[in-house]
């Protein structure tokens, strides 16, 4: 069985379970993706990867080379390509031009879901970080949202790093991990994700299972 997929983010919902519950889901439009090409550590790569397509790409906005990698794959463009490094072991479960649909994961299983979140341009510490502000009484003059002193003595006699101030917020890499698979609509290639996901909606994720799922003690 394989074990990630590439999704399309479409929004978020509420869904009841048979107990009646109402838990926050988002709805992933995932799949079916087609296996373009395996890299091995033994071939020219020199790691394991395994590259899938998704989406239906339009030929007449692509370039001669981006086509002329489908066409020697002899494979069907794709709007979207992205590499999922996975073990030698894994590898094997992507046979080349294979597809790999929702139906890969079922309700109940945990996930660890991939995705660039939203851009929030350049934000100051309070936004950014939570700080609290400064005092807003009489005689504080323009500088109730500063970030306040950032200096030093002497010695060091520097900023250090990591320190918390303004700048660009969002617009990062983020993986979420142990979530919840809700709901799987294997024919309309949906699932649905206890909670929300990185990104804005349209925006690509990936979906793979947990690597990290904690064991439950044995009383």
């Amino acid at each position: 069985m394989s074990i990630a997929i590439l999704g399309k983010k479409i929004g978020m919902t509420q869904y009841f379970d048979e107990l009646g519950n109402r838990i926050p889901v988002t709805v992933v439009e995932a799949g079916p993706c087609q296996v373009l090409k395996i890299k091995t550590a033994e071939g020219r790569d020199g790691y394991d990867a395994v590259v899938l397509g998704f989406g239906k790409a339009r030929e007449k906005s692509m370039t001669r080379p981006e086509l002329g990698v489908f066409k020697k794959l002899e494979a069907t463009p794709n709007a979207l390509v992205r590499e999922i490094r996975v073990t030698q072991d894994e590898a094997l479960l992507y046979p080349q031009g294979s597809q790999v649909d929702a139906s890969l994961f079922v309700p109940g299983e945990k996930v660890d879901v991939t995705g660039t979140s939203r851009g929030r341009g350049y934000q100051g510490v309070m936004k950014r970080h939570g700080f609290h502000g400064s005092v807003r009484s009489h005689g504080a003059h323009e500088v109730s949202r500063h970030g306040g002193s950032i200096g030093m003595a002497t010695w060091p006699g520097r900023v250090l790093k990591g320190q918390k101030m303004a700048g660009q917020m969002g617009n990062v890499r983020k993986t979420l991990l142990n979530l919840k698979v809700v709901a799987v609509f294997p024919e309309e290639n949906l699932i649905m994700i206890e909670g929300g996901l990185p990104g804005a909606p349209n925006s690509v994720v990936v979906i793979r299972k947990a690597i990290k799922v904690a064991k439950k003690r044995q009383r």
